[in-house]
């Protein structure tokens, strides 16, 4: 199989974790007799400040020839507040339509969670991507008088909504493709459920949004008759995130609900530094990042965790339909945080180079 990648190292960061990624990933390719060209790009911060330029139209239709995206990490603190995040980041989700926003939630043997009861903890968050509040729908009235008034409107269309969670329903029984979720009761069971899917929402606040979740969740709900299905209030979530964790098996939510709750799912897994995410479109090209963001003070230091991005990049290998050269990734993750002394809170007891080695080490 042959891939052409864009790599987008980014700002901070982002070029050291990048690094190691693709070393990785590279690694992985060899073994399982993938060919990937890998094309970087400079957009970000440095392209910025000597040009002006952020990402073009013409610049986004040029990666829409890619298989996917490898991106480090956009944002700089000299930048005006969210320009390069708006302009490049959003853009590049908006404009390709990477409706999803995938966030597994596990804990690798060796890491630390400020949580006491997390030792079954494995779930993922299915997050819609491009709609809801971060669409910009809003206004200003009587702006800078005692009278002003400010709107932003959440708002999905029943498309938007169905393809979301059709991707849930289906990527919970993926998840679940061999062995049913251990989550399950045994009346669970016996009735023939092989996965779980939560909704994560504010039906008694966000009641026309949430009217249409909900009512697009019942529908599609008989064509997955082995996924067992419940909702539960989003803030309801973040208890539950904390105290039982293990409750949940796939998690779908707004944009809004789930940037929040997966920052809050990272550090129960041990640290932003351990967390991958990947930006889907099934049907066209998905960019694979890092969640942690740029961590400007970390710059140039080799001392920032590389899981995370290396993570992303087994996400992309299942993303590209080479689940066992994603598993190959998950099991040297695995088998290298133990090494790793302190891993909290994005502090680690190795350097960049050094953690990238061990996953090197441990591919098998």
């Amino acid at each position: 199989m042959n891939y052409k990648l864009a790599v987008i190292p980014g700002d901070g960061t982002g070029p050291e974790v990048t690094r190691e990624a693709v070393r990785v990933l590279m690694r992985v390719a060899e073994l399982h007799q993938l060919s990937i060209q890998t094309t970087a790009h400079d957009f970000g911060a440095e392209r910025y400040f000597k040009t002006g330029e952020l990402l073009s139209d013409a610049s986004v239709d040029a990666l829409r020839s890619y298989d996917a995206i490898l991106l480090g990490a956009i944002g700089h603190p000299d930048a005006p507040p969210g320009l390069l995040e708006r302009d490049i980041l959003l853009k590049l989700r908006f404009s390709l339509d990477q409706y999803i926003n995938l966030r597994p939630v596990k804990l690798y043997p060796g890491v630390r969670s400020p949580l006491r009861n997390c030792a079954a903890m494995d779930y993922v968050v299915v997050r819609e991507n491009t709609g809801g509040l971060y669409t910009g729908v809003g206004r200003q009235l009587q702006a800078g008088t005692p009278d002003e008034v400010a709107e932003q409107t959440m708002v999905y269309t029943y498309a938007q909504v169905e393809r979301c969670l059709r991707y849930a329903f289906e990527y919970a029984l993926r998840r679940h493709a061999d062995t049913p979720w251990t989550g399950l009761t045994d009346a669970q069971r016996a009735a023939g459920y092989r996965a779980k899917l939560t909704l994560c929402g504010k039906s008694n606040v966000l009641t026309y949004v949430f009217d249409l979740w909900n009512r697009v969740l019942a529908a599609l709900k008989p064509q997955y008759p082995t996924v067992y299905v419940d909702y539960v209030h989003v803030d309801a979530v973040c208890i539950y995130m904390i105290e039982d964790p293990a409750r949940f098996d796939v998690i779908v939510t707004t944009n809004m609900f789930g940037d929040i709750i997966t920052d809050l799912a990272a550090t129960t897994q041990g640290g932003m530094g351990i967390a991958p995410g990947g930006n889907l479109n099934p049907e066209g090209v998905s960019m694979f990042e890092p969640i942690g963001g740029t961590a400007p003070l970390f710059t140039g230091k080799n001392e920032i965790n590389p899981l995370a991005a290396i993570g992303s990049v087994g996400l992309m290998l299942d993303h590209l339909g080479h689940p066992d050269a994603a598993a190959m990734v998950d099991r040297a993750i695995a088998k290298t945080t133990p090494t790793m002394a302190s891993m909290q809170a994005g502090k680690m007891g190795m350097s960049t180079t050094a953690v990238g080695d061990a996953v090197l080490a441990n591919l098998s």
